[in-house]
């Protein structure tokens, strides 16, 4: 179906990658929560400190969240050979494994790693795969 007036397709849906909110725009109820708590952020902050140092287990965990918040990814750094082609990457299968054993890296963070290396070795098949197609079809 082709657009219609203002994104919309016939059946007056957005069409995709459209919410139909302009670029930028906020949600309305954010705005009306902001503008209620606007001048009251540091009574609420206190009123939470107090509360959490009295024990109070939800205002704790709130209080927590915010200074001390769960870890985000980090960058790990351990040996890793070049891979150039897809039989390289038992190579380099083994360097994640001796990285894990080693200690230098966790067993999540290996299962992340061997993710990258089975997704790069997968894009080196595709491309050796590619090559050949061309030579044979550049031979015929």
């Amino acid at each position: 179906m082709p657009p219609m007036k203002n994104g919309r397709n016939k059946a007056g849906q957005f069409s995709a990658g459209n919410s139909g909110r302009p670029k930028g725009s906020r949600n309305k109820a954010t705005i009306a929560i902001e503008n209620l708590l606007q001048g009251q952020a540091e009574a609420l902050t206190q009123t939470a400190i107090t509360k959490a140092l009295a024990g109070d287990s939800v205002a704790l965990r709130l209080y927590i969240a915010r200074i001390a918040p769960a870890p985000k990814d980090q960058p790990v750094s351990f040996s890793l050979p070049q891979m150039n082609n897809a039989l390289d990457a038992s190579e380099a299968a083994g360097s994640v494994l001796n990285a894990v054993s080693n200690g230098e890296l966790t067993p999540i963070e290996a299962t992340r790693v061997m993710g990258l290396v089975d997704s790069y070795r997968r894009t080196l098949e595709l491309t050796e795969i590619e090559e050949r197609l061309k030579a044979l079809e550049s031979a015929n």
